[in-house]
């Protein structure tokens, strides 16, 4: 027997308990009155041995199950459904991004779940089942989960946000700092949750669209609130993106206008000394009839003359708003 990482029983009132050992058994008689919650770690080899063991579970459905990698979706299949779905990762020293995959195997007394690696939504459904009534029906159970993961994801999709608003607000005050860096993060990462999120919307829909009897009317609502969380956060994502390319095009717009104002200013100090230049190589040269030469006052003379060369054009190049 593998070990279950959660294992309920849920009554027909909402109410849960821990399900014995010998409940646990892949072929036990499934209850009438409720139904059962069952969640497993991919990674123990026991677990494939169980979904071997259970005459409901075929080897279609084994495969999608313990699949190391999968979009999120939604399949009809012998009568129970196969439902992947992804949730951040919100485990020390990962990245939101890295999702986590979780698979079930829904059936009307029945919800078979397994993931690779620990998924806080998971372990918030085993509190608020324990707590609180639970949902009465197995689409019920999944409905809520697919709410608990939006729910997981709304503080992730906040951070972003005013990490975005943030570096608004440095290039706003012309910092002069570079930020393309942080803003190529802030996109790669937007792009990885939406790659998974904007499927997840689409295995939702599909979801409340299924005629199965363990779907009730209620839980179609649900589940469609659910597909409404996606989309609002693929929404949110696409905005993270805009908001970064656009706060990216006003760095590079502010650097063009730098670059303009220097070679502005190299341009005018290149305008000043080009005159200044000229007469000073004109009285350097070496022959006959320079003025002044035998002058005391040769030198200040030139002097002056160069001054108010560069005032003039100084006040020329404000006149014509160069400076």
């Amino acid at each position: 027997m593998p070990h279950t990482l959660f294992a309920f029983f849920i009554s027909n009132d909402g109410v849960a308990r821990e399900l014995t050992e010998a409940e646990k058994h892949p072929n036990a008689a499934r209850p009438e009155n409720g139904y059962e919650w069952l969640h497993f770690n991919a990674k123990e080899e026991s677990c494939a041995a169980w979904m071997k063991a259970d005459k409901k579970i075929d080897g279609m459905a084994e495969r999608i199950l313990l699949a190391g990698d999968s979009r999120p979706r939604t399949i009809f299949h012998n009568g129970a459904l196969l439902i992947n779905f992804r949730g951040v990762n919100l485990n020390p020293g990962s990245q939101p991004e890295d999702m986590i995959g979780i698979r079930f195997f829904v059936e009307s007394n029945r919800v078979i779940s397994v993931e690779r690696r620990p998924l806080k939504a998971t372990r918030d459904i085993s509190r608020r089942i324990t707590t609180q009534s639970a949902p009465k029906t197995t689409g019920g159970f999944v409905a809520l989960f697919g709410l608990a993961l939006a729910d997981r994801m709304n503080p992730t999709i906040v951070d972003l946000n005013e990490q975005v608003d943030g570096l608004e607000e440095k290039v706003d005050q012309h910092t002069g700092e570079s930020h393309i860096l942080e803003l190529s993060e802030l996109r790669r990462e937007a792009i990885m949750l939406r790659r998974y999120l904007a499927p997840q919307r689409d295995a939702l829909n599909t979801l409340s669209l299924q005629n199965v009897d363990f779907i009730t009317d209620s839980d179609r609502l649900r589940i469609r609130e659910a597909a409404d969380q996606a989309t609002r956060i693929n929404e949110e994502l696409d905005a993270i993106r805009e908001r970064c390319a656009i706060v990216k095009d006003q760095l590079v717009d502010q650097r063009a206008e730098e670059m303009n104002r220097n070679m502005m200013l190299l341009s005018v100090v290149a305008a000043i000394f080009l005159p200044l230049g000229l007469i000073s190589g004109m009285f350097g040269i070496n022959v006959g009839g320079m003025p002044w030469v035998e002058n005391p006052w040769g030198f200040a003379i030139v002097c002056a003359m160069v001054i108010a060369i560069a005032l003039i054009l100084l006040g020329l190049f404000k006149k014509a708003k160069w400076l």
